[in-house]
């Protein structure tokens, strides 16, 4: 199963990162951690994020579409990394996340959510719909 790690924002996240000597330790101890993901196969993607200042959303209303520029409010919802892993059940991504070091300094939460899979819509979708996503997946694996 694939599931999407979200590390959440805190407000020192949103207020970027400033060089410190336990900034340069949450790398090294952060990088140790993701080389342990990628040994054990659990790894496929993930990165940190930049502070929600740095973004923008898109808000769809029908056929509009209006930009709004961040920063966002509600710090504790929003996210400042991610991982994409594959696990054999939700319990394994629980295992490794309980692994994980402290992604920030003080309290911080880890959210996990799983994917979707085309298997989950199989009575859903239509067959021309099916093929474009099966043809875009092709293409992505060639990349």
């Amino acid at each position: 199963m694939r599931v999407m790690v979200f590390v959440k924002a805190t407000e020192d996240s949103e207020a970027g990162m400033k060089p410190s000597p336990e900034l340069s330790q949450m790398f090294v101890d952060m990088g140790r951690f993701n080389e342990e993901l990628v040994a054990a196969g659990i790894m496929v993607a993930g990165d940190g994020l930049r502070p929600s200042s740095s973004g923008k959303r898109v808000a769809f209303d029908g056929p509009s579409r209006t930009v709004i520029d961040g920063p966002f409010a509600e710090t504790r919802e929003l996210v400042a990394g991610y991982w994409l892993w594959e696990v054999r059940d939700m319990d394994e991504a629980v295992e490794w996340v309980k692994r994980c070091p402290n992604p920030m300094f003080g309290p911080s939460e880890i959210e996990i959510r799983p994917l979707y899979e085309a298997e989950d819509f199989a009575d859903l979708i239509p067959p021309e719909a099916a093929a474009i996503h099966d043809g875009v997946g092709e293409t992505l694996a060639r990349r």
